[in-house]
């Protein structure tokens, strides 16, 4: 847009929209389109801070009017920058982060900017939880749209196994809701498909009681790297939904790389959790072992605090059955060529209770039980050697490819990653794009890529 365009398009929003809420200038512009990857250089014309959900439907009406592109942004934590609308209007629900818990229902209802932070710090009073993934300033909405691996995937499922209904504001500014009964087959899309068809301005979630919590820490010195993930695999094989291990490769506190493993445990049997911890440790000799009663707020501030706002990312995902000796030789071969002592390469594990859902049932497309690795590149502002941490993380995915399943995961997926893309939703592509069609026909909404529907 030309500076008169975004002039004339502010103005007809601020008609209608409180003006301190349309942003084209100034520090709150500065703080709207400041998100996680700091290496996104994204400059939206016009930015609007929605207060409630009439705020987007004008908001939604103004840009399709206008013909400029659309975004949504939640909790601003997409690697790919597609929260910004280079050039167009960005819709900025980070103001909106209500959480109001149903202790008796064990539900809670979400606004649409809520993080998984602002979710589980709510329900914790209550001694209640939610399925989500695992950071806590991740967008609930977004993360829960497009899947949402996480420390509680093994007992109670995906972050959008947990979806009970969705307040939805569509193409043509209208305002439903979308659950098993009301809409059913966008809410089938919203299980998976993300955010391409509305914005989600409220949902509503199921909660968990989870009395016992067990997790923390362990890592391992790089020498042990072979035997640990052999292990590993041995463990993941035969592991009870109560058991969710996250692992993975990262530079420890002398820089040198380590194995690393995040393990929760959410049964009732606090012994039998144990048992199943302590088996972890005994991979090998660790060289840190912090294992322990824990919360749900306090593991996701643990992963925030490691992966800040700020620094520049790349990442590349890939999907694979099993900690194969290929995988692992791949793992390992990550661990020695680190760049940068802020990159990582974390395995998610799906499993029990994520992998009994029908893969028809929702959008998402791979209910097998696999492991999703997520290979992070991340560097400070400045770093002259960003195009090496880049390589490094494309090499690694490249090295990954001949043990991959097809697709990947498409809350991580880059735009370029077509052959995945293709892929990433298994037998529910066909009818993912013609919900697509159904609801935006006119592609107005643009969240995590779906394949091409030529």
């Amino acid at each position: 847009m030309t500076q008169h365009q975004i002039g004339r398009l502010a103005d007809t929003l601020r008609r209608t929209i409180h003006a301190d809420r349309v942003i084209t200038t100034g520090p709150d512009y500065d703080a709207g389109r400041a998100i996680w990857n700091g290496a996104v250089l994204a400059r939206p014309g016009v930015i609007v801070r929605c207060g409630d959900h009439t705020d987007v439907q004008t908001a939604v009406r103004a840009a399709r009017e206008a013909g400029v592109p659309l975004s949504v942004r939640g909790g601003g934590h997409d690697w790919a920058g597609r929260s910004l609308s280079d050039g167009g209007l960005t819709i900025d629900l980070s103001g909106m982060r209500q959480v109001t818990v149903d202790p008796e229902a064990k539900v809670a209802e979400v606004a649409g900017g809520a993080t998984a932070a602002d979710v589980v710090r709510a329900a914790q009073p209550f001694g209640l939880t939610a399925a989500t993934g695992s950071a806590g300033s991740v967008g609930m909405a977004g993360l829960t749209l497009g899947g949402g691996y996480g420390p509680l995937s093994g007992r109670f499922g995906l972050a959008l196994d947990n979806l009970l209904a969705a307040d939805v504001v569509l193409a043509d500014g209208s305002l439903v809701t979308a659950d098993a009964e009301r809409e059913p087959d966008l809410f089938w899309a919203l299980r998976g498909g993300g955010g391409n068809f509305g914005v989600v301005t409220s949902m509503r979630v199921r909660l968990h009681a989870v009395p016992t919590l067990l997790s923390g820490m362990v890592l391992f010195a790089w020498e042990q790297a072979g035997a640990v993930l052999a292990g590993l695999q041995d463990v993941l094989t035969g592991s009870p939904d109560e058991l969710t291990v996250q692992s993975g490769v990262l530079a420890g506190p002398d820089g040198k790389p380590v194995v690393f493993l995040s393990p929760t445990w959410s049964g009732d049997d606090t012994a039998a959790g144990e048992r199943a911890l302590a088996r972890l440790g005994g991979l090998g000799t660790p060289l840190l072992s912090q294992i322990g009663p824990a919360t749900m707020p306090e593991l996701l501030a643990g992963i925030d605090a490691q992966f800040p706002f700020g620094r520049h990312v790349e990442i590349r995902p890939r999907s694979v059955p099993s900690l194969s000796p290929g995988v692992r030789e791949v793992l390992s071969v990550a661990g020695s060529t680190l760049t940068s002592p802020y990159s990582a390469v974390s395995v998610h594990h799906l499993h029990g209770a994520a992998a009994r859902v029908p893969v028809t049932e929702t959008a998402f497309g791979n209910r097998d039980p696999h492991l999703m690795i997520e290979i992070i590149a991340l560097w400070q502002s400045g770093d002259a050697q960003a195009a090496g941490h880049r390589a490094w993380a494309a090499d690694v995915a490249r090295a990954l490819e001949p043990d991959a399943l097809p697709g990947g995961y498409p809350n991580l997926l880059g735009d370029d990653e077509s052959a995945q893309i293709a892929h990433a939703y298994g037998p529910n592509a066909e009818r993912l794009l013609k919900v697509k069609h159904r609801y935006d026909p006119d592609r107005i909404f643009r969240a995590i890529p779906l394949p091409d529907p030529s």
